[in-house]
C-alpha cells in the first residue's frame, strides 16, 4: 500500500497538509515526498511493491503535470510499450505510465485500466486536478472542502481531520473533474444476463479467477496469503500454491480456546504444501485492539470491527516477524456468489439486487477492512475476487443459478474447482463461517459481555438518542460508535448504513449481523 493527498489550490499551507499527511506513514514507510504542484500539494508515502529503485518514488512529473498514484495496474507492461514511440521511462514502476496515458486519453484513459488504484492528477496546461478511484474502490480515497471551500483528497479520512468539516468516500468508478463526480464504470451493472450453459460458467469463473490470481503474484516484493481455511481464502491459496515454484507462506488466526477455521486452514496447509504460520490470541489480546482497531478502520460498523480485529492481529504478526510485504486474500466472493443470509433471497431478481447493492457498498465494508487492517502494518492487499474481469462475468451470470438450490452456498464456485485436485472435498463442500465466529466463537462474545457491562440501561437509551444517522441499536454498536467519534467527530455519515443481512426478507429481520443468528447456520460454525 502507499499513501496519497493532494490539496487543490495554492492557499494550502504545507503545516496543515504535513500533519494530516503523517497520520498515514504506516501505509508507506520507504520513503515521503510532498511537491508544489504552483497550484496546491501532492504528498506521496510510498511501499514499494513494484520497481524497487528511487526511480520509483512518485509523484511522478510530465510536461508540467504530476501524478500521485497508491495502486497495482494489471499488465501495465502492454500498456507501456504502447507508449514507448512517444514516451521515455525512468523506472519499471507501473504507475509510471499514468501520466503518458492522461496525456494521450485523458479521463477516457481510466476504463482502460486493470487496476486497483486511487489517484489525483494534476494538469499543469489547466491547472486543474483530477482524481480517480478503481471500480470496486479496492484502493482508498476520501475527499472534503476546506473552509474556503477548496477540495482536498486523501487515501484515509484520518488524513482530512482538522482540515474538513465534511468528509466522505471518494465514490468507486468515478473520476473528480471541473467540480463534479463522474461515473466511468458501475461493476455492479449488468447489461445483459449471461446465457452460458452451466459447464461452461463453471470452467469459466475457475480460468478468470485462476488468472485473477496469477496476475497478483507478480510482485519484487515477498507475497504471503491469509488462509482461513474457509472456501475463498482456500482456492486462492490452492490456485496460487500450484501456479508458484516454491512453497507459498500462509498465515491464520484464531482465539486460544475455540477457534474454529485454525483445523481446517491447517488441514489445506497441509494439502497444498505450504509453509504454515499460526497466529493464536486471547481476549485479553482482543480487547486490547478494540480503540486501535476502531481508529484504524475509520468505521463504527459492528461486522467490520469484529472481523477486523483478527485481520489486523495476524497481519500484525506477520509484520513483526517475517519479511513479506504483499499479501492475498478472499474478500469479495461472498458479495457475488452469496452470504448465508442470500439462501434467504425470495428470488433470483432479488438475489441480483441485493449483489449489486453489496458490490457498490463494498467499499465502506469487506474491502475497507482488508485495505486497513493490512496497510496500517505496511502491507498491500490484493484481492482476486475482486479481479475486475473475473466480477463482470460473475455478475452477468444468470442469478438463478448464483441462488443457492442444492442447500449449499457458492455451488458455482465449488463445482467449478471440483476437479484438479485443487481441495480436500471435506474443504470444498464445507459450509461458511463467518470470519468474525470463524476466528472463535469467544472473540464475539467477550466483545458482546464488554460493551453489556460498559453500559447501564439508562445510559445505552440515553446515549443513543444523540444519533439520527444509522443511531446504536445495542450496546456493542454504540461502544463502538462512541470510539468512532473521538477519533472522527461528526463524520458518521461517511458509513451509510450498519453492514445487515436484509430485514425485509422472510427469516432476515434479526438484532445481530452475525450469520450465527441465522435459522440455516447449521453446520457451518462445527
Amino acid at each position: 500500500m502507499c499513501s496519497i493527498m493532494g490539496y487543490c489550490d495554492s492557499s494550502a499551507t504545507m503545516e496543515a497538509f504535513e500533519k494530516g499527511f503523517q497520520r498515514t506513514i504506516s501505509r508507506g514507510p520507504d520513503d515521503s515526498r510532498i511537491v508544489d504542484t504552483g497550484k496546491g500539494l501532492l504528498g506521496f508515502h510510498r511501499l514499494a511493491i513494484m520497481g524497487l529503485t528511487p526511480s520509483g518514488m512518485q509523484p511522478f512529473a510530465l510536461n508540467g503535470n504530476y501524478v500521485v498514484c497508491n495502486g497495482e495496474i494489471y499488465g501495465f507492461e502492454k500498456l507501456k510499450q504502447t507508449l514507448l514511440q512517444k514516451y521515455t521511462f525512468e523506472s519499471d514502476s507501473d504507475c509510471e505510465i499514468l501520466l503518458p496515458l492522461y496525456e494521450e486519453y485523458g479521463t477516457d484513459m481510466f476504463r482502460m485500466l486493470d487496476a486497483e488504484f486511487a489517484c489525483i492528477i494534476y494538469d499543469g496546461k489547466t491547472q486543474e486536478y483530477i482524481a480517480a478511484r478503481d471500480p470496486i474502490g479496492i484502493r482508498p480515497l476520501y475527499y472534503g472542502y476546506d473552509p474556503e471551500g477548496v477540495i482536498v483528497f486523501a487515501s484515509e479520512a484520518k488524513n482530512l481531520v482538522g482540515l474538513c468539516s465534511r468528509i466522505m468516500p471518494f465514490p468507486p468508478g468515478h473520476y473528480y473533474k471541473d467540480g463534479s463526480f463522474i461515473c466511468y464504470c458501475d461493476i455492479a451493472k449488468t447489461d445483459a444476463v449471461c446465457q452460458d450453459d452451466l459447464e461452461t460458467v463453471c470452467r469459466k469463473i475457475r480460468e478468470k479467477l485462476t488468472a485473477g490470481i496469477e496476475k497478483r503474484l507478480v510482485a519484487d516484493a515477498k507475497v504471503g496469503f491469509l488462509l482461513s481455511g474457509g472456501l475463498d481464502s482456500s482456492l486462492v491459496c490452492a490456485v496460487a500454491a500450484k501456479k508458484s515454484e516454491e512453497p507459498i507462506r500462509t498465515f491464520a488466526i484464531g482465539m486460544s480456546e475455540d477457534a474454529i477455521d485454525l483445523k481446517y486452514a491447517k488441514q489445506v496447509a497441509d494439502y497444498i504444501g505450504s509453509e504454515h504460520t499460526e497466529v493464536i490470541i486471547t481476549k485479553e489480546d482482543v480487547l486490547e485492539a478494540l480503540r486501535d482497531v476502531v481508529e484504524l478502520l475509520g468505521t463504527f460498523d459492528i461486522t467490520t470491527i469484529r472481523a477486523s480485529i483478527g485481520m489486523y492481529l495476524v497481519c500484525k504478526a506477520i509484520h513483526e516477524r517475517t519479511d513479506i510485504r504483499v499479501l492475498l486474500t478472499g474478500e469479495i466472493s461472498d458479495e457475488l456468489f452469496g452470504y448465508k443470509y442470500t439462501d434467504f433471497a425470495p428470488s433470483a431478481v432479488e438475489f441480483q439486487k441485493e449483489s449489486e447493492k453489496r458490490i457498490r457498498e463494498l467499499h465502506m465494508y469487506d474491502v475497507l477492512r482488508a485495505d486497513r487492517c493490512i496497510s496500517v502494518n505496511s502491507l498491500e492487499a490484493r484481492v482476486p475476487f475482486g479481479d475486475l474481469d473475473f466480477v463482470r462475468y460473475v455478475m452477468a451470470v444468470d442469478p438463478q443459478k448464483k441462488m443457492n438450490v442444492y442447500q449449499k452456498g457458492k455451488d458455482l464456485l465449488r463445482h467449478a474447482f471440483e476437479d484438479g485436485d485443487y481441495l480436500p472435498d471435506e474443504i470444498l463442500w464445507r459450509e461458511k463461517a463467518a470470519f468474525s465466529d470463524a476466528v472463535g466463537h469467544s472473540m464475539v462474545d467477550y466483545l458482546k459481555e464488554y460493551a453489556d457491562g460498559y453500559y447501564t440501561e439508562e445510559e445505552y437509551e440515553e446515549k443513543c438518542r444523540k444519533y439520527s444517522h444509522a443511531r446504536p441499536f445495542t450496546k456493542e454498536s454504540l461502544l463502538y460508535r462512541e470510539i468512532f467519534e473521538e477519533y472522527y467527530p461528526g463524520q458518521g455519515e461517511m458509513i451509510v448504513d450498519f453492514w445487515m443481512p436484509n430485514r425485509e426478507w422472510e427469516g432476515c429481520d434479526v438484532d445481530d449481523p452475525s450469520a450465527r443468528v441465522l435459522a440455516n447456520y447449521g453446520a457451518s460454525g462445527e
